[in-house]
């Protein structure tokens, strides 16, 4: 992560965070624990907008891990989530359709972490064979999204750059 998003999260999330918690409703279950133990599965993903740009931030039962991305990935993120379909299809759009009319899906991605720099590796199935693919994490996971495919952090991301979301409070009776 570069010195301006280490900045950003250091002293901006925390008012992210809060906003995040007023929209997220009720605490969740803990997150369930994927084949490997050494990864979880991001339970929902949520664009925001920030002061140094669009951040997508993977939430977890009581974390957000912030993962910076352009505005064209923001939007195509935000897309997929929201069902929208844009009049042309976006480069994600595109890649989705190649890979369902050759019957190939994506299966899983898998985020890390390495010097500050967030990768993926994008799982595709082609017949009952998996590749791997070395991808950008913001293209991983609109792919992901789109293919309602699980995606997985490692728990030491997790531990390392997660933030803190407040827990939302019900409403008193």
């Amino acid at each position: 992560m570069n010195r301006l998003g280490r900045s950003f999260l250091a002293s901006g999330l925390a008012s992210v965070a809060f906003s995040l918690a007023v929209s997220a409703g009720a605490a969740e279950d803990r997150p369930k624990v994927a084949a490997e133990p050494a990864e979880v599965q991001v339970q929902s993903i949520e664009v925001i907008f920030s002061q140094v740009g669009p951040v997508v931030l993977l939430k977890f039962w009581n974390k957000a891990v912030p993962v910076f991305v352009d505005s064209l990935v923001a939007g195509s993120i935000q897309g997929a989530l929201t069902g929208q379909k844009p009049p042309r299809p976006l480069s994600h759009d595109l890649m989705h359709t190649i890979l369902e009319s050759l019957d190939a899906k994506v299966s899983r991605v898998v985020i890390t972490q390495k010097d500050g720099i967030f990768y993926g590796a994008l799982t595709i199935v082609v017949g009952k064979t998996p590749k791997v693919f070395d991808s950008r994490s913001s293209d991983a996971i609109a792919l992901a999204i789109r293919f309602k495919a699980p995606i997985l952090v490692q728990q030491s991301l997790v531990d390392s750059f997660g933030v803190d979301l407040p827990q939302a409070r019900g409403k008193e009776l």
